[in-house]
């Protein structure tokens, strides 16, 4: 077994290298479950606008239909090394009423305007209130960066 452990880092810097991933990287694991149908878990682009991530999905997909059940949502960066988990509640938007400034953004980010597709999408927008990050065992406690929607010092 391959050891993860690293220098601990402090809490200020968690959460500035977890905002930096946050306005670098492109894709997440998006959790969400149905009442009745129970958990999915899919990968999709993400746009960080310094406050809130930024998704889009087919208004038809599985992910859509369960944040309109439930929209408490956990989302996850690719790497399970240096893991960054966010939870909060997806408010979603149809293509048509999705803000202009967020749609635009998320457009500019990936080359791609669902907007200008046929059929339906439905862009969701994730305010997290718990943050968590860490890198191996040394970094398990202390692990919560933000709680409640505010970051933690």
């Amino acid at each position: 077994m391959q050891t993860t452990e690293k220098a601990r880092r402090t809490t200020a810097e968690r959460t500035r290298d977890t905002l930096e991933r946050l306005g670098a990287e492109r894709d997440m694991w998006v959790s969400t479950a149905h009442p009745e149908h129970g958990p999915h878990q899919v990968p999709l682009w993400f746009l960080w606008d310094g406050r809130a991530v930024w998704m889009c999905t087919a208004a038809a997909s599985a992910t859509a239909r369960n944040v309109r059940a439930e929209p408490r949502v956990r989302l996850g960066l690719p790497d399970t090394v240096d893991v960054v988990m966010l939870q909060g509640e997806a408010e979603c938007f149809p293509d048509e009423d999705v803000p202009a400034d967020a749609a635009d953004a998320y457009t500019a980010a990936f080359g791609w305007d669902p907007r200008a597709e046929d059929g339906s999408y439905l862009y969701m927008r994730v305010v997290p209130r718990t943050v968590y990050a860490w890198r191996g065992t040394a970094e398990l406690r202390g692990r919560v960066l933000m709680r409640d929607g505010e970051w933690l010092d």
